[in-house]
């Protein structure tokens, strides 16, 4: 068991936590959706997660592979550049990260309609980005393992 996820970067994701930001970085999709539709549980839930944080970390490091692809990168990438691919770039998925690349290029040409594919892209990796990552360390770990 191996550290995945900083709790500094938890706790500045809990800053904008009424957006459901850092449940979504500790992997809680269905809640981190759920933040994002009621605004943190009308900021009750928002409140109650500055105190349950440290307990969502420690949780990542028993759930999540750690390795050569840094979960911090990842999700920094994602946040302020993902609608570009630069993190699927980063976690070696370069066909798909040329794909939302593209995309992002074609949003205002199409008038906004190369749009919806990206955020569709988006949300899955919202959805499943330390998912992600940990497949792509295991199969790091793998391959020297082999090797």
């Amino acid at each position: 068991m191996g550290k995945t996820h900083s709790i500094l970067i938890g706790y500045l994701a809990w800053i904008f936590g009424f957006t459901g930001a850092h449940r979504f970085y500790y992997g809680r999709p269905i809640t981190g959706t759920i933040y994002f539709c009621t605004l943190g549980l009308l900021g009750v839930g928002w409140v109650i997660d500055f105190f349950l944080i440290p307990s969502m970390n420690r949780s990542c490091d028993h759930r999540y592979e750690p390795g050569e692809v840094n979960y911090d990168v990842a999700w920094i990438l994602l946040a302020w550049l993902g609608v570009f691919g630069v993190d699927r770039f980063y976690l070696g998925k370069v066909g798909t990260g040329v794909i939302e690349l593209s995309l992002a290029m074609l949003v205002v040409p199409t008038g906004g309609l190369a749009g919806i594919p990206l955020a569709i892209f988006q949300l899955y990796d919202l959805w499943t980005m330390n998912e992600q990552i940990s497949e792509v360390n295991r199969r790091i770990a793998y391959t020297r393992q082999a090797a």
